[in-house]
């Protein structure tokens, strides 16, 4: 077990639950110095019956995961944790989970940090066009519905960029780097969880359109150039808005349009087109 940070230093749930603005998201905590996946032990307390919003924080960990299975680094001072939901929605809505979570971070780091974070489809936050926070959703499904799914979000907050490693640090930022000191971990958690449990609440309500309206003004890559990478195909071309479900809509050069609903954006240019206006 790594014991680099001081006590001090780490996370203390107590502190989080004084200061919890929440009455689902972040009621019961369970907390690691180490653990292997977040994502996974959330997963498996889901199985065991877990109530909805539980969350599963570690200061560092050895196995986290990306989406297509890819390793998530996870060095000590970030903010690496899960959540179980219980959204009781149809298979096809589980992305819009993603969706959501996405919008609830940047608003937040605006809001506390006052930075300028942005989306990019479909599951990273970025500042100054480098990669902030990440996430990734896994869902177990009963009949035609999701029977839980786990909300897993890594944040680059208290550590530095040499943490990350050298072929990643280009494309990567913490928030010390962007803001030049230290935050306080338990605050962003709390009021992420806040935030999050909020759009949670719209999105229950089907009233998912408005958390849309608030994707659409953070994604700043919409109108531009982009390519879409996913294990089938690359897609090129202008990326014009998501549907409902949460896939990308993109124009091609002629003129036509493709929906990608999984994928990567590997590059994003400014050239080529003009914004896309809907008349």
């Amino acid at each position: 077990m790594s014991e680099a940070l001081s006590t001090k230093e780490r996370i203390k749930p107590p502190k989080v639950k004084e200061n919890l603005r929440t009455k689902i998201l972040g009621q019961a905590i369970v907390y690691f110095q180490e653990l292997n996946s977040t994502n996974d032990f959330a997963k498996e307390l889901a199985v065991r019956g877990a109530r909805e919003g539980t969350i599963v924080v570690a200061e560092t960990q050895t196995m986290g995961k990306g989406r297509f299975k890819r390793k998530w680094i996870s060095p000590e001072n970030g903010l690496w944790f899960s959540i179980v939901l219980k959204p009781n929605a149809p298979l096809k809505h589980a992305q819009k989970l993603t969706l959501l979570a996405s919008v609830a971070v940047a608003k937040t780091i605006n809001r506390l940090y006052g930075l300028e974070a942005q989306i990019k489809w479909p599951n990273d936050v970025l500042i100054n066009q480098k990669k902030v926070c990440g996430m990734l959703t896994e869902s177990r499904i009963k009949g035609e519905k999701v029977d839980f799914a786990i909300l897993g979000i890594g944040i680059n907050a208290n550590f530095n960029v040499e943490s990350i490693p050298r072929h990643l640090r280009e494309e990567a930022t913490t928030l010390k780097e962007e803001l030049g000191k230290e935050i306080k971990r338990e605050i962003l958690l709390c009021e992420l969880l806040a935030e999050i449990e909020s759009h949670y609440e719209l999105f229950r309500r089907r009233r998912f359109e408005e958390i849309l309206e608030y994707w659409r003004r953070l994604a700043g890559f919409l109108g531009s150039n982009v390519e879409v990478k996913s294990d089938e195909e690359t897609v090129e071309g202008q990326a014009i808005d998501i549907d409902d479900d949460g896939a990308l809509i993109i124009r091609l050069k002629d003129e036509t349009f493709v929906t990608v609903t999984s994928g990567d954006i590997v590059k994003i240019t400014h050239e080529d087109y003009p914004r896309y206006v809907d008349e």
